[in-house]
């Protein structure tokens, strides 16, 4: 596919490298550390053999291997066990992929007690696809690597159907994590209807047939398997009376467009509209731990209804953005980021479309979503050297 990715992650070090499934992260390793002893639980073999016996991953790394990747280490949690006694006893080095903590967490609350990093791999970006991100086509198809690897020659409807049946369906299943998978999967649909919206776990619990304190189990799972995630609420040094809930998230747009059922009476402008916040939201995401930037992401709104979509609260820097799934500024659109000005006047205003012009008006940034991503406008002088 030759894109090259954004993580770096260096050697004579451990980590753990989390990622939803489908993000890349066995290429990702096999390109990166060609040399390194690769063991994948995804492969019956070594499965059946350290489910059995975790002991024998000792006999399996011996004593010459000294950098060492176990893919999907999740299925088999007493494994971190041996991988802390071969850190400290031999001095190797693991990277640990899995698409959930949960089950790790579980079995091994400190996860090697701080001997491993923790790092991130998420969807494509639109830095790492350069010139064959295609804005309209992103949105409808999203950015998981396959669906960008020609040699593969794979419609986006039928990968994206398929991860969401047979690949959530998996997850669930091999994590145990509930017995009613029908009853989940229908919870998905109903839940994509709150993407990028407040969540009202009472109203899902009755449209989708379940009880409140079952559908917040259910998001759970979502978080467990990092498929979705909540956007808190900025709050600091609040002026005004604010909402509290959060804003629910599934974690790629195609993901999203796939799981969002589409009917006669449903308005295209708003599924298009809760596109946008997503790529946006998962962009910045994938920014802010790449590019270590630390910020804290928010949304802002007050009780009366002001809202701005990001606040990203930093040590040296406070953004407020607005994203809009229109073509055209529309200065109508800018209100809450007046309001929000007010509150906090060293906010740096910005307001994403998906137009081709840069223009300023007044203290607000008005830019194309492709070019605030591919500039310098969120990670300032780091990004050149990044390429």
């Amino acid at each position: 596919m030759n894109l090259k990715r954004l993580l770096n992650l260096t050697t004579n070090q451990t980590y753990f490298l989390f990622g939803p499934r489908g993000t890349g992260k066995t290429t990702f390793l096999k390109e990166n550390f060609p040399n390194h002893l690769h063991i994948n639980l995804l492969e019956t073999t070594y499965y059946y053999d350290l489910m059995k016996d975790p002991g024998r991953l000792q006999n399996i790394v011996g004593t010459k291997n000294k950098e060492v990747i176990i893919d999907e280490v999740q299925k088999i949690p007493k494994l971190l066990d041996i991988v802390h006694h071969l850190i400290e006893k031999d001095k190797v080095h693991f990277i640990l992929s899995g698409s959930s903590a949960r089950k790790l967490k579980k079995a091994n609350s400190n996860l090697l007690a701080g001997r491993a990093l923790n790092a991130h791999l998420f969807p494509l970006t639109i830095r790492e696809l350069k010139d064959k991100f295609e804005l309209e086509v992103a949105l409808k198809k999203g950015f998981l690597p396959t669906l960008y690897d020609k040699t593969k020659n794979i419609s986006p409807d039928e990968y994206l159907e398929s991860y969401v049946d047979t690949y959530l369906r998996e997850e669930i299943q091999s994590e145990g994590l509930t017995r009613n998978l029908s009853g989940f999967l229908k919870f998905l649909e109903t839940a994509s209807f709150s993407q990028g919206e407040v969540v009202n776990f009472s109203e899902i619990a009755r449209e989708s047939g379940n009880t409140r304190k079952v559908i917040q189990n259910y998001f759970e799972i979502l978080e467990d398997l990092l498929i979705g995630f909540f956007l808190p609420v900025f709050t600091k040094k609040a002026k005004r009376k604010l909402i509290s809930h959060e804003k629910f998230y599934f974690f790629d747009v195609g993901v999203f467009q796939q799981i969002r059922p589409k009917g006669f009476l449903d308005k295209t402008e708003n599924i298009w509209g809760a596109a946008v916040e997503t790529l946006v939201m998962q962009e910045l995401r994938a920014y802010n731990h790449y590019y270590k930037l630390k910020y804290e992401i928010y949304y802002w709104r007050s009780v009366n209804g002001n809202e701005v979509d990001f606040v990203l609260y930093g040590q040296d820097r406070l953004i407020a953005i607005e994203a809009k799934a229109t073509k055209t500024i529309d200065r109508k659109d800018f209100k809450g980021l007046h309001e929000f000005k007010k509150d906090y006047p060293s906010a740096e205003l910005y307001y994403l479309y998906c137009g081709e012009r840069t223009e300023e008006y007044g203290d607000i940034t008005a830019v194309p979503i492709t070019n605030f991503f591919q500039s310098s406008y969120l990670v300032t002088d780091k990004i050149d050297n990044l390429d």
